[in-house]
This record gives C-alpha cells, sequence and structure tokens, in this order.
C-alpha cells in the first residue's frame, strides 16, 4: 500500500526538480543571448534587411525566454510591492510606442520600434526576478564581463590586422562577416582609422568601453580572490587603449563626468583605489599608445605577422604589469587604507571630498593635455582630437543643431510623438542645414519625438523611479548588498550618461544592456508594499502571466514572421544578380510584401521590376501595377525620398510629366535642402510652362512658372541662411544654384513679363569666362530683361560680342518677344 505523506513529498520533489531545470534553462538562455546578440550589430533605424533581420531573431529568442520565465516563476509572480508592479509598469513603454503608431512617419520602422520596446521590457521583467537570486545574479555578471572582454579582444583582433582571424570565429552566428572579415570594426572618417569592434560606430563603442572600464575597476576592489583582481587589473589597459582608439571626443568628455558620479556612490578608501587603478592604467596606456596606434595604422594598410606580434606584445606585456599591480595593491595597500580611512569613512560628507578633488584634478590634466606640449606624448591623430574639443568645433554645432531641429519635430508630434523612426523619416524636413544624419546624436530627444511628451513622461519616470529606489535602499544597505548589483548602475549610468550627446540606444545590444540593468537595479531597490493594489493569489499571478505571456505570442509569431518576410526580400535581391525571370523575382517579393506590405526595399526593387517589364513591351498593365504599388505604400511610408523619386520616374516614363511635376511640388516641404528635388521642379516646372506657352495656355503657363519661381526664390533664401550659419559649423551637402536652374527661372519671369525679378535671377549665373553656350544664354535674356527696363549693361555686351558676333541682334530679338 503506498504512503501517501511519501507520495507528496516525491511530487514536491519532482515539482522542485523540474522549476531547478527550467530555471537553469532560463540562465543559460540569457547567457547565449548576451554572447549572441552584440555581434549581430542591430542598429535599429535603418532599412536594410540584413539589420532588420537580427532584431527579429533577437525578439524571438526574447520572447521563448520570458515564455521559459513565466513558466519557472509561475508560482512565485505576485503583485505585492513597489518591485512587483514595476513589472507591470515597464509594459507601458511598447504601449506608447504602439500608440505612437496614429500618427508614425515610417509605418515600418515604427513596427520596428515597437518590436524592440518588447525586447526591452521583457529583459527588464526577466532581470527583476532573476537577478534577484543570487546564483542567477553571479553568472549573469560574470558573462557580462566574459561578453565585454570578448568584444575588446575582438577590437584589438581587428586593430592590429587580423580581421580574417576574427571573421572565422564569428562568421558562423554573425551576418555581419562580409569578404571573410566583420564588416567596419574599423571605420574611416576624416579622422582617420578609428576603432568600433562589433558596432561599426566608434562613440558608441567609446560609451561601450566607459561603462565597462568602471566595470573592470569596480571588480578589482571587489573580487576576493587574486586571479579575480590580477585579471580584471589586466584588462583595464586593453580597454583604455581601445578608448583612446575610437578616437571619440564625447567619450572621453563623458568618462570624468561619469566617473565622478560612480564616486558619490563609494566610501573614500575605494574612492582613492578608483583613482588609483584608472592613474596606474591611463598612464601605461599613455605610454603605449603611440606604438601601438602606429602599428595600427600601418597593419590595416599592410599586414605583416611579426608587426602583430609586436603589437600584441607591448599590449599585453604592459597589461601583464598592470594587472601585477592590481593585485599586490588589493592584496597590500587596500585593507589598510580601508583601516586607515574607517573613522573618516563614518562621516556623512565623507564621500563628498574626494569626487570634487578628482574634478579639480581633472580639470588641470585636461589643461595639461590640451593648453600644454604634454600632449605631444600622445599619437598626432589622438592629440588633434583633444586640441578640438571645444564649443565651436563643428560637431558640437551640428548636435547643437540637430537638438534645435528636434524641437521643431516635436512642435508638431507633441503628444504621442510620430512613431520609432521618426527623425531619420522627418529631419530631412526640418533640417536648418543640408546635413545628412539619420540619428538626432541625443537618445532622449529622439526618444521625445518617437513618443511625444505623453510617451517621454512614462520613460523618464520609470527610470527615474528605480534610480530614486535603488539609491534608497544603496544607501540603508550593507557592503555585499551594495556590491550586489552595483555593476548594474555602473552601465546603465555610462550608456544613457553617453547617450546625451550620441545614438548608443539605437543598437539594440546597448538597449539590452540597459534594461537588463535596470532590472538589476530594480531588483535590489529600497521596495515598499503596495496596499492599495496587493494582489497576492493565484487570480492575480493568472491575469499578469496570461497578458505577459499572451503579448509574448503575438511578438513571438509577428517577428517570425518578419523574419520570413526579411529572408524573402533577401532572396530576391540574391536571384536578381543571377537571373532576369520576372516570376522567379517576383515571387519572394510578393512573400514579403504579404506580410509587410509597405516595407521600403521591395516596394522599390519590385516597383522597378515592373517599370522595366513596362519599358520592353508597353504593357500599361506593369506601368499600373507600378503607381499603385507605389501610392499605396506611401500611405504608410509618406517620407520615404526613395519611393517619392521611384514614382516620379515612373510618370516620367509614361511621358506624364504633369503628375511628375504634382509630386515634386506636393513633397517639396519634406526635402527642403535637396537641391536636386528644387532643381527638377524648376526645370519640369520650365518645360510644362513653355507647352502650355506653345498652345496658348495662358493661365497653364502661369501656374506652372510661378510655381517653379517660387520654388528658385526659395532656393535663393536658404543660400542665403546658409551665410549665417556660425563659423565653424559645416553646412553638409551642397547647396547652389545651377546655370539650368538660373536661367529657367529668369526665363520664366520674362515670359510672366516680370523683366526686374528676370533681371535678378539671370545676374546671379553671369560668369567671366563666356565660352560655355549655357553662360551666352544667360547673358543673353538679362541684357534683354535689362531692355525691358530701358536699361543697359554696354561692358556686358560687348563681352558677349566677343564670343557671339550677333549678340546684340539676338538680344534685341528676344526683348521684342510678346508674352
Amino acid at each position: 500500500m503506498s504512503n501517501p505523506v511519501y507520495g507528496k513529498k516525491a511530487a514536491a520533489s519532482r515539482k522542485a526538480e523540474t522549476r531547478s531545470a527550467l530555471f537553469w534553462a532560463l540562465i543559460s538562455g540569457i547567457v547565449l543571448f548576451l554572447a549572441w546578440t552584440p555581434f549581430q550589430t542591430a542598429l535599429f533605424n535603418d532599412n536594410k534587411l540584413q539589420f532588420e533581420k537580427p532584431i527579429f531573431w533577437a525578439a524571438i529568442l526574447a520572447c521563448l525566454l520570458i515564455i521559459l520565465w513565466i513558466a519557472q516563476s509561475y508560482k512565485s509572480i505576485q503583485l505585492k510591492d513597489q518591485r512587483d508592479w514595476l513589472a507591470v509598469s515597464v509594459l507601458l513603454l511598447p504601449v506608447t510606442y504602439i500608440l505612437s503608431l496614429i500618427s508614425a512617419a515610417s509605418h515600418v520602422l515604427a513596427m520596428n520600434m515597437v518590436i524592440i520596446n518588447c525586447i526591452y521590457a521583457i529583459m527588464f521583467i526577466i532581470g527583476l526576478y532573476v537577478l534577484s537570486d543570487k546564483m542567477g545574479n553571479r553568472i549573469i555578471q560574470a558573462t557580462t564581463m566574459t561578453v565585454a572582454y570578448l568584444i575588446v579582444g575582438f577590437g584589438l583582433l581587428h586593430w592590429f590586422g587580423q580581421g580574417t582571424t576574427a571573421g572565422a570565429i564569428t562568421k558562423w552566428f554573425s551576418n555581419t562577416v562580409q569578404y571573410g572579415t566583420y564588416a567596419h570594426a574599423v571605420m574611416t572618417d576624416s579622422n582617420g582609422l578609428r576603432l568600433t569592434s562589433v558596432f561599426q560606430y566608434a562613440n558608441t563603442y567609446a560609451a561601450f568601453l566607459m561603462a565597462f572600464l568602471f566595470a573592470a575597476v569596480f571588480f578589482v576592489t571587489t573580487s576576493r580572490k587574486w586571479y579575480g583582481q590580477a585579471f580584471h587589473s589586466f584588462m583595464l589597459v586593453p580597454i583604455i587603449v581601445s578608448l583612446l582608439l575610437t578616437l571619440s571626443r564625447g567619450g572621453l568628455v563623458m568618462l570624468p563626468v561619469v566617473f565622478v558620479l560612480l564616486l558619490l556612490f563609494l566610501k573614500p578608501a575605494k574612492q582613492l583605489l578608483w583613482i588609483l587603478y584608472c592613474g596606474i592604467a591611463g598612464v601605461a596606456s599613455l605610454i603605449i599608445s603611440k606604438p601601438v596606434t602606429e602599428l595600427g595604422l600601418k597593419l590595416n594598410e599592410t599586414f605583416s605577422g611579426s608587426g602583430a606580434l609586436k603589437g600584441w606584445g607591448i599590449l599585453l606585456g604592459t597589461s601583464a604589469i598592470v594587472g601585477l599591480l592590481g593585485w599586490v595593491i588589493q592584496r597590500f595597500i587596500a585593507p589598510k587604507l580601508e583601516q586607515s580611512l574607517g573613522n573618516w569613512s563614518a562621516r556623512k560628507t565623507s564621500n563628498l571630498w574626494i569626487p570634487i578633488g578628482s574634478v579639480v584634478i581633472g580639470g588641470m590634466l585636461i589643461f595639461l593635455f590640451i593648453g600644454t606640449g604634454l600632449k605631444n606624448v600622445l599619437p598626432q591623430n589622438i592629440s588633434v582630437r583633444l586640441e578640438n574639443i571645444n564649443f565651436n568645433q563643428h560637431s558640437v554645432l551640428e548636435r547643437f543643431t540637430f537638438y534645435k531641429d528636434a524641437l521643431k519635430v516635436l512642435a508638431d508630434y507633441p503628444l504621442i510623438g510620430a512613431g520609432g523612426g521618426a527623425w531619420a523619416s522627418l529631419y530631412e524636413q526640418y533640417q536648418n542645414n543640408p546635413y545628412t544624419s539619420r540619428q538626432a546624436h541625443n537618445f532622449f530627444l529622439q526618444y521625445l519625438i518617437e513618443v511625444g511628451i505623453v510617451g517621454f513622461v512614462v520613460f523618464m519616470s520609470f527610470i527615474l523611479f528605480i534610480f530614486y529606489k535603488y539609491i534608497r535602499g544603496y544607501i540603508k544597505g550593507n557592503e555585499e548588498e551594495r556590491n550586489s548589483h552595483f555593476l548594474y548602475l555602473i552601465i546603465v549610468l555610462s550608456i544613457l550618461i553617453h547617450s546625451i550627446l550620441d545614438f548608443n540606444m539605437s543598437y539594440v545590444f546597448m538597449g539590452i544592456l540597459v534594461f537588463l540593468g535596470l532590472g538589476g537595479m530594480a531588483a535590489v531597490m529600497d521596495s515598499k508594499p503596495v496596499k492599495k493594489w496587493s494582489l497576492q493569489d493565484s487570480t492575480a499571478r493568472g491575469i499578469y502571466s496570461a497578458v505577459v505571456g499572451l503579448c509574448a505570442i503575438i511578438v513571438l509569431v509577428t517577428s517570425i514572421r518578419y523574419v520570413q518576410a526579411a529572408e524573402a526580400g533577401t532572396d530576391a535581391r540574391r536571384i536578381v544578380q543571377v537571373s532576369t525571370s520576372f516570376e522567379e523575382i517576383k515571387a519572394p517579393l510578393d512573400k514579403d510584401l504579404s506580410i509587410r506590405p509597405s516595407h521600403p526595399d521591395s516596394i522599390l526593387l519590385l516597383a522597378s521590376l515592373y517599370q522595366t517589364i513596362y519599358t520592353q513591351n508597353q504593357d500599361e498593365g506593369f506601368y499600373n501595377a507600378s503607381v499603385d504599388l507605389l501610392n499605396t505604400a506611401l500611405k504608410d511610408e509618406p517620407y520615404n525620398k526613395s519611393m517619392l523619386k521611384r514614382l516620379v520616374e515612373g510618370y516620367e516614363m509614361k511621358q506624364e510629366p504633369e503628375q511628375a511635376f504634382d509630386v515634386l511640388i506636393e513633397n517639396a516641404h519634406k526635402f527642403k535642402w535637396d537641391i536636386t528635388w528644387y532643381e527638377q521642379i524648376i526645370n519640369k516646372g520650365y518645360d510644362l510652362g513653355t507647352k502650355a506657352l506653345g498652345a496658348g495656355d495662358t493661365a497653364t503657363k502661369d501656374k506652372y512658372f510661378k510655381q517653379a519661381t517660387e520654388v528658385f526664390t526659395d532656393v535663393q533664401a536658404g543660400i542665403q541662411h546658409l551665410t549665417t550659419l556660425p563659423e565653424g559649423q559645416l553646412q553638409g551637402n551642397p547647396f547652389e544654384n545651377t546655370p539650368d536652374m538660373i536661367l529657367h527661372a529668369g526665363k520664366m519671369h520674362f515670359m510672366m513679363n516680370q523683366p526686374e525679378q528676370a533681371a535678378n535671377a539671370l545676374k546671379i549665373g553671369i560668369q567671366d569666362d563666356l565660352s560655355q553656350p549655357s553662360a551666352q544664354e544667360i547673358v543673353r535674356w538679362y541684357l534683354a530683361a535689362l531692355n525691358k527696363l530701358d536699361q543697359n549693361d554696354e561692358v556686358l555686351l560687348e563681352k558677349l560680342k566677343q564670343v557671339d558676333p550677333n549678340a546684340e541682334q539676338n538680344v534685341k530679338q528676344l526683348s521684342d518677344l510678346q508674352f
């Protein structure tokens, strides 16, 4: 006969074993997720298929993790205190992005951002509960640091010219490996080579390095094992050297800011140790920065095994010395320092004096490196970047311009914003000058214009509440409790502070780190019961689990479908390279568009395909299909310039210039610094107006001429505005008159019997060299306009006669024309 007590114990044991297995499966999944994500380079604001697919895969993995978490934690889910209700409130972040879909400037980018915020919410919820477990917390912290150090090593492999080695390692799980190497792990811009590692953008890599520099210092001072102290000390030099190689001014400016803020959380003994470790590693890194930089520049031009070996020898040798010093300091000096400063540490304001002193010392160091010959110890490319740190430097002025333009967007989309990717879609309409930047270079402003004031208030309330409660808990906690989750504060504070100047959070991996870190901070925050909304029974557990699980399933299914769409779009592009079969190319495009009907990449390819077939056989069905496809997609993507250009080309192909002109005119305000757009309007307006004039339709002629000349006036106002830009700020893309624009604008004014406006327009295009026919024609019409005003320019007429013997007769004929 079976023992009922034994049976209950056996059942309880099996349930415990099942929960334990689920817990370890969840931890393993998070570890793999953190290891896989950074090598995907998922920059959410890019429409290219190869960058979108990793985002959707990340969403799939995140959804599987949250479902696993629900299965593992179902019995322990409660809604009784502030911490638990944060797991509910985080769901408001994707909700605000869903709300912004109502006024989204780009439906595709907005949907991408909805999915990304679902990933962030999931990582926060998982972090909130998993990081409350000591074992889970230790494993995730170890994984995070390991991944960070691998990223540092990955970047240095590329700096020393060993990109093929790094590519061979990552090609199995990253789609960013091209031709055997990871693309743009060392980027090139006007400053030369800049280290970027997995991020392909130096400033974001600098933010990442800054966070993990302080994380490494933290672990040096808290590790109990000698090898932990030595290894984290060892990694300080590669991190600082990598930071210098990014040439990021923003990183160097924000590093002391974050450093001082973090010092405020530490006791005086720890503050001094942090300063000591950063000082030792910093000096060592500066000493080797010149040979490491020079070797890297040479190796990226021409690889040499001996050169790479020399570079690694210098770096690893210096790191080993710093690692040894770190262990010695922690073993022999740190205990005595903490003991001697014990009484001082007990005072209330003791943690303020050293940060204040470090600000003064930091200011002196900045002066020495920027204002004196000490900068000569640095490599030339680094010293030049330091010299250019000032508020009149072009990148600073450009950022201020971005911020002002972002506020213009907000003014038009104040409450719920313009959806995810709003800046990338709208900035050309609001920009102050013709720059190109698909990022606002300020995460908070970019977030504000995407979700509006409502969503921004929700987000900032969420963030600030966590910081407030974490700091309260930190103050009340003992040393062990403070250290247990301090890594997460370091990561979140470093990335968010640097994101004031750049778009780090546009990288999904960086966002995951921040929200996982917020979850870690919330896991140990000073949490109070919420009696009014306290729900501890199975009903609350069931409702919350059902809501989160249902949302996860929806996001999971959507992401799987989006992956299928992206793969279909990629297949179509591959087929185009090897086949001319219409049906073969169209099939994957139809699949993509059946899932994402307005996906720009596939819309453009399919429209181009239709137009090509129409050109070949003049079948109007294909032309109509192209126009219908583009017009339908533009309802969701009204600011997509490539689609609008394709539509204009389609109308021109069908010889329907009136429709093409209407598209150009109706959308000109969206691209107000695109000179080619204005040039098309002016030239087409002239052609259509003269056509109407030839048909005797004066009213239509005046309509086209008036619209085109108004655009020309806008161009002159823009050119004048650019002269007012602050000294040091770059104009951006070219924005200037072309001979055709000037000639056509002048002729249109002339034909509208506006000789004064005609003369003013044509005068802009008069050149000293009249050898070109276009230059001669401008002068003829200009002189004719002067004749209409009973004026003349004998000097210019004589000059024209030198290249055109019949100049006087030609000018008189133009003057006698009546319209």
